[in-house]
């Protein structure tokens, strides 16, 4: 109890804590939707796609931030309408534009400054990175995400199950897709200074796969997957803290072991 109390004594980790919770809860929100949409993979397709804006922006002496969230906005609107106008499917259209970025950062990193600890960051996840200024954002970004679901909640169902007759309803599917994209990029971008580039995908998928195993109804798993999300980054970053392991990677070690609790518990009730 001395050392969680001690833990939060440290301000980069009331930081980490406080952007880490708003960016969880948007994150399992959104990946319900995606998921059930498949675009699972959407996080891990434009987390390369913020590493490769960020290893431009760094190597030409730019803020990471102010250019990352334009490009990688721009890319998942692209790969949405890639995915409506050409017979190209989603998982293939988010693995041509993950594997080109990701190739793109690699390339420019090798050829300027080579693995930084900026860089690195970005990459795996570091929880000195988060800065006041990320824990706005954080918050900014929940209360819109939060907006969107409360206000637009029967036509986010519609869209997610039905897009067909959502759109003969009179429903305006391309701007709700647009929203979900758009505000994915942004959780994307923030959230990969904490869990890096590699693993930021984790708080998109997980949450939303172990609800689905315990609550049948969309509303139920919403806020099921949202509550799983923030009680993993809350025991995965305490786990960090007391065993000195990396954020990111004990996170979505957190959220396997809740997907796995949950698979066994659908097992038992049949």
């Amino acid at each position: 109890m001395t050392l969680l109390l001690e833990m939060f004594t440290y301000p980069f980790i009331v930081r980490a804590f406080a952007a880490g919770v708003l960016l969880s809860l948007c994150a399992a929100l959104l990946g319900v939707p995606l998921v059930l949409k498949r675009y699972s993979m959407i996080g891990d397709g434009l987390s390369h796609v913020s590493f490769g804006a960020l290893s431009v922006a760094l190597a030409c002496g730019w803020a990471p931030l102010p250019v990352s969230i334009p490009v990688v906005i721009v890319a998942a609107l692209g790969l949405l309408r890639m995915t409506e106008r050409s017979r190209m499917g989603a998982d293939a259209a988010i693995a041509v534009v993950s594997a080109s970025s990701l190739a793109v950062g690699v390339i420019v990193t090798s050829l300027t400054t080579g693995m930084t600890t900026d860089v690195d960051s970005y990459m795996f996840g570091s929880i000195l990175a988060m800065t006041q200024a990320d824990v706005v954002l954080s918050a900014l970004l929940c209360v819109g995400v939060l907006v969107l679901f409360v206000l637009f909640y029967h036509r986010l169902f519609a869209i997610t199950f039905d897009e067909n007759f959502s759109r003969a309803t009179g429903v305006k599917v391309g701007l709700y897709n647009t929203l979900l994209s758009v505000l994915t990029a942004l959780t994307i971008v923030l959230g990969m200074r904490m869990m890096g580039a590699m693993l930021i995908s984790s708080l998109v998928i997980f949450p939303a796969l172990s609800a689905m195993r315990v609550r049948k109804s969309f509303r139920g798993v919403v806020v099921l997957a949202g509550v799983l999300s923030v009680l993993g980054f809350c025991v995965g970053l305490t786990g960090s803290y007391l065993l000195s392991t990396p954020v990111g990677a004990s996170v979505v070690v957190v959220d396997l072991l809740i997907f796995l609790l949950c698979c066994g518990v659908r097992r038992v009730r049949g």
